[in-house]
């Protein structure tokens, strides 16, 4: 296999609507993501504030899939190694643009 071969299909991420727990920057996040925009979005959360076990075993099991870091605007994926660019605002909600 090529490397252009292993690099696309490396690189075919499929997004639903949704959000997730994550890794960003080192710490523990809630990240957003979109079918046509990938990553748009985090919040960095305290672990603490999710209290039963279920939400403590959601925490752990999403966190060793997602790990990314976040720096000028771009969302780079550290398990996959693949770096993004978060989209604009105005890309993900076009009814707010005034």
């Amino acid at each position: 296999m090529q490397r252009k071969e292993r690099t696309e299909k490396k690189n075919n991420i499929k997004y639903n609507d949704g959000w997730s727990f994550a890794i960003v920057n080192g710490r523990l996040a809630e990240i957003n993501f979109a079918k046509g925009f990938g990553v748009w979005s985090h919040a960095y959360i305290d672990r603490s504030s999710f209290k039963t076990k279920k939400e403590q075993k959601m925490i752990d099991t999403d966190i060793k899939k997602c790990i990314f870091s976040y720096r000028r605007g771009y969302y780079h994926d550290k398990i996959r190694n693949i770096k993004s660019k978060a989209p604009s605002i105005n890309e993900i909600f076009p009814d707010l643009k005034k």
